[in-house]
């Protein structure tokens, strides 16, 4: 075994892959988060290769649809979990990964399963980001569902369901507003550190290859929906967290996560602008949300 360190806003994780599993190529999104500090980890993830254990005594929470993907999730008395994931549909749906976790996350074994390395990495990244969100629940850190782009040292983030148009209108802001870059496109990681609103990069982005070891004050967080003219207001507090709440990444029936995420949620919104923007896929659409939630300093 030979056992590996990333840090992701400022969490520190422990990957422990079995001899001959090479970390470049098996989670390779996370190579620009290797860390070299010594210190606590968040979790740590045992991986090995075999066949699927049964959950038999443990209760099935649910059956969950992930991105198209599906995810199985059980749990047991004493509160440990269990999860299987599973290949999207279009890629045939095939089990990838079963991973059990300790109450609090800290310890997780991950069996990969099946014998091709893309259904490897699937369950293994997908087991790694579920780990890091429940983990560091109460440690005033979120898993946002949004795609985030950075312009005069401030991260402004998007969100909407998958299909929306996210991706479109960062790219929006990336081609028409002098200055901006892309921090990532689907799992940024927000957090509330030193009385500030911060948001990094991750190794989860979706299907954009956008994994930046950076980070940036929050400026804005916008909701986007569709809708035939382009308009922009700012949210009330109570229509803000109802937004949010959704996008992050969670488990309502477990009390230690789902409370440590509301309460970092309420500080988000008490320290951040919170959008909603009804808007068409144009360069219109850029220019008048950037003139309403950018920072001007």
């Amino acid at each position: 075994m030979a056992q590996y360190i990333y840090k992701v806003a400022l969490h520190r994780l422990r990957v422990i892959l079995p001899e001959g599993l090479d970390p470049t190529s098996i989670i390779p999104s996370f190579s620009p988060f290797v860390c070299e500090e010594e210190g606590d980890v968040l979790f740590s993830m045992h991986v090995s290769l075999g066949t699927a254990p049964a959950f038999t005594q443990m209760e099935e929470i649910g059956q969950f649809d992930c991105g198209g993907a599906n995810h199985g999730v059980y749990c047991d008395a004493e509160g440990s979990y269990a999860f299987e994931i599973s290949l999207p549909a279009c890629d045939g749906g095939l089990l990838s990964c079963c991973m059990t976790a300790s109450p609090d996350f800290s310890v997780c074994r991950a069996v990969l399963t099946g014998n091709d390395m893309r259904q490897h990495q699937f369950g293994l990244n997908n087991a790694l980001m579920m780990a890091y969100a429940f983990a560091a629940a109460e440690q005033g850190t979120l898993l946002v569902h949004a795609s985030v782009i950075r312009h005069a040292g401030y991260g402004y983030l998007f969100t909407a369901p998958s299909g929306t148009g996210k991706s479109t209108h960062t790219h929006l802001w990336y081609k028409h507003i002098p200055g901006c870059d892309l921090m990532n496109d689907d799992n940024p990681v927000v957090r509330f550190v030193e009385d500030e609103v911060r948001i990094y990069g991750s190794p989860w982005s979706g299907k954009t290859p956008c994994y930046r070891n950076i980070w940036a004050p929050v400026g804005a967080i916008t909701r986007l929906e569709q809708r035939p003219e382009n308009t922009i207001r700012r949210m009330e507090v109570v229509e803000a967290f109802a937004m949010l709440l959704p996008a992050v990444s969670s488990m309502k029936w477990d009390k230690r996560v789902y409370q440590g995420i509301c309460k970092t949620i309420a500080l988000v919104i008490a320290h951040t602008p919170i959008y909603w923007l009804g808007c068409r896929p144009d360069e219109e659409a850029a220019h008048v949300c950037f003139d309403a939630i950018s920072v001007r300093k």
